[in-house]
């Protein structure tokens, strides 16, 4: 596990996170959220002695065990399942931070619990989430995560707890004097690259492997993004782009655990933006469930692209955090079938509305699903000027 060193350092890294990923200063008296899982309670300790330090009002609330889970969508009628307590939607209203510590004590618990239970309250507590993206757009709330190495994680990526809290270590800068400044480091190499593609005036993409051959639409007023303090780790560029211009075939050849269930082998085929044929190695009834939550679970929400030089990830780890932004051999794509982000939106944040968003195909969704391929890729761009230029090539940005 880790030792009182590392917690003190992945607390500094979470402060650069949490602090990177707001856009105005934080001021003492602000109130930020912990939200852990008991086996993260080592790490929620040192965390809220650091906010008090800094002056900040932290609130640390307690996650659902796995039993709790089990009965709250296994026993749960429909008016529990899409409860809101009072005085919730107050309490987002007035969050200034949010830190997300996870720490699973099991990741097959609710294996047995019909999917669309978990949607349907998905789909209730949207409001709170929409309250959140508002905040967040007018610079007032920021956000971060990470994970606290747990048995059942590890055991589920196939690994021992030593292994597994290695690539924690590795992946987050534990190992590093400074961590904060490694983040910089990479922030700005990110950086780089980011202008780079936003200056290319890019029309869409075309992903292909072995086992895909993907056309993504850009979409209007969309910007890259990425490293932006909103994980710990994180790798990843990504857009949220117009989802009315996705077509072909998708494919992820990582596996992944959502909701209790284990997934392998999904291959989407999109027409006119929808994924009309859904199918998956393993998982295949719980894949199609996921995607028919809402009008909007069958479609894009991200596409993401991780350079291999940046991650220091280089094991299957049962964790999308970790998963999505693999490096390996060839770095990672991945897409996220449902909600857009909207900070994604190239022009003024606030300006983003629900109408603003349909009319440039933001897309909707309680779902954000991030599905990985890791294969050796070519991505193209296709530009605004007619050209094609290759952007992405054997795990690296061809900057």
């Amino acid at each position: 596990m880790l030792s009182k060193e590392q917690l003190e350092k992945y607390v500094d890294a979470l402060w650069w996170g949490l602090t990177t990923a707001r856009t105005k200063p934080y001021e003492k008296g602000d109130m930020i959220l912990i939200r852990y899982e008991a086996e993260a309670q080592p790490l929620a300790e040192v965390m809220f002695r650091h906010l008090i330090e800094k002056g900040m009002n932290p609130v640390p609330r307690l996650s659902l065990s796995p039993d709790m889970e089990k009965s709250f969508y296994g026993l749960g009628n429909d008016d529990q399942l899409e409860f809101i307590a009072p005085g919730d939607k107050e309490f987002t209203d007035n969050l200034h931070g949010l830190i997300v510590l996870l720490a699973p004590a099991s990741l097959t618990h609710l294996a047995e619990v019909d999917p669309s239970r978990m949607g349907k309250c998905a789909v209730a507590r949207k409001v709170l989430r929409d309250i959140m993206e508002v905040r967040e757009q007018k610079g007032e709330l920021g956000w971060t995560l990470c994970s606290y190495p747990t048995k059942a994680m590890a055991e589920s990526a196939g690994l021992s707890i030593e292994e597994f809290t290695a690539q924690i270590v590795k992946a987050c800068y534990l190992d590093e004097e400074d961590p904060a400044a490694c983040w910089n480091g990479v922030f700005e190499k990110a950086a780089e690259v980011k202008s780079w593609l936003n200056g290319l005036g890019i029309e869409s993409y075309r992903v292909v492997t072995e086992d895909m051959d993907l056309v993504v639409k850009h979409g209007e007023l969309r910007q890259w993004i990425g490293v932006s303090g909103h994980n710990i780790p994180s790798f990843e560029l990504f857009i949220s782009p117009d989802w009315r211009g996705t077509s072909g075939v998708y494919y992820a050849d990582q596996p992944s655990f959502r909701s209790g269930n284990y997934v392998e082998g999904v291959r989407l085929v999109f027409e006119d933006g929808v994924a009309t044929q859904i199918s998956a190695k393993e998982g295949e009834e719980f894949v199609k469930k996921q995607l028919a939550m809402d009008i909007g679970a069958s479609r894009l929400g991200e596409f993401s692209l991780t350079d291999r030089r940046f991650s220091r990830i280089d094991k299957f780890m049962a964790n999308t955090l970790y998963d999505e932004n693999y490096g390996g051999e060839f770095g990672n794509c991945h897409v996220a079938v449902g909600a857009s982000y909207a900070d994604t939106y190239a022009g003024d944040q606030e300006e983003l509305d629900e109408s603003r968003k349909d009319e440039l195909g933001y897309n909707t969704s309680a779902l954000h699903w991030d599905l990985v391929n890791t294969q050796d890729k070519t991505v193209y761009a296709r530009l605004k000027d007619g050209s094609e230029v290759v952007i992405y090539k054997s795990g690296e940005f061809q900057i």
